[in-house]
């Protein structure tokens, strides 16, 4: 039985905009979103992938006090996660 792909824009709510979040990105080349907290890893890394047409490295997740889920994605050095911050408008 085949899964049904999911909207990568129900997947991956919104990016979280922090201190820590932007020291990550300048030093790590990774971003953190709020996900949909019943996304798995792989289907997080497809959403970022086509949402933002990246190479994706890694996905780090942490569920919050039971209710949101984050995902820490690592992007590949041809793709700095400045450049995405950018086009999200949080730089």
């Amino acid at each position: 039985m085949m899964k049904t792909q999911k909207d990568p824009r129900a997947v991956v709510r919104h990016p979280i905009s922090t201190e820590k979040s932007i020291r990550m990105m300048e030093s790590e080349n990774k971003l953190i979103f709020s996900v949909d907290r019943k996304a798995s890893k792989n289907e997080i890394k497809k959403a970022i992938e086509k949402l933002f047409n990246c190479k994706v490295v890694s996905v780090n997740t942490m569920t919050i006090s039971g209710s949101e889920k984050r995902a820490y994605i690592q992007f590949s050095p041809e793709t700095p996660a400045i450049d995405i911050a950018t086009n999200l408008g949080l730089m």
